[in-house]
């Protein structure tokens, strides 16, 4: 399993780790209107999957933007999803302060089906760490990166190059 901190704590990741070349398990959060989602809704888009601890702090709220900014130009294959164990409201309330009202951020806070399905539930907080997961069009994981202290950004230029590849 992957080695995390958050704080420079060491935190104990419940689910199963996902590798490159894994099936994307598939896994249902809330919607900011609390209805369900499902990686079977945006079957046949490659999808860059941001896992992030609390949109309510700054590097979560960079690494949403940032994505969500890097993949507007490349056309409606692709999708960028924002998860979160923030309730549904809280998502909603930042998305209209931020002006990113098409960002598909999704909540996590109810079952954790998301988080023990790839593996980053954080037991001692029981938020998710930071993480990223790219996913092509036929489902199969293509880029993992789980950021080793969650306070810390994720390498962007990576996670866009892995989606940019499979956009080609």
């Amino acid at each position: 399993m992957a080695q995390v901190t958050f704080k420079q704590q060491p935190v104990t990741l419940l689910g199963t780790e996902i590798n490159v070349g894994d099936e994307a398990p598939d896994f249902t959060v809330l919607q900011n209107d609390l209805t369900p989602f499902t990686l079977k809704d945006t079957e046949g888009k490659i999808r860059l999957i941001s896992v992030i601890p609390s949109i309510d702090t700054g590097v979560c709220s960079t690494q949403t933007k940032r994505f969500n900014e890097a993949v507007t130009d490349l056309g409606d294959d692709v999708t960028v999803l924002t998860i979160s164990a923030d309730l549904p409201f809280a998502q909603a309330r930042w998305k209209a302060s931020e002006g990113l009202d098409n960002a598909h951020t999704l909540s996590d806070h109810r079952d954790l089906s998301f988080g023990t399905a790839y593996g980053t539930v954080m037991k001692e907080l029981r938020l998710l760490a930071r993480s990223v997961f790219v996913i092509d069009k036929d489902g199969k994981v293509a880029y993992v990166e789980y950021v080793p202290e969650g306070t810390d950004h994720p390498d962007y230029d990576k996670a866009i190059d892995a989606v940019k590849k499979l956009a080609e």
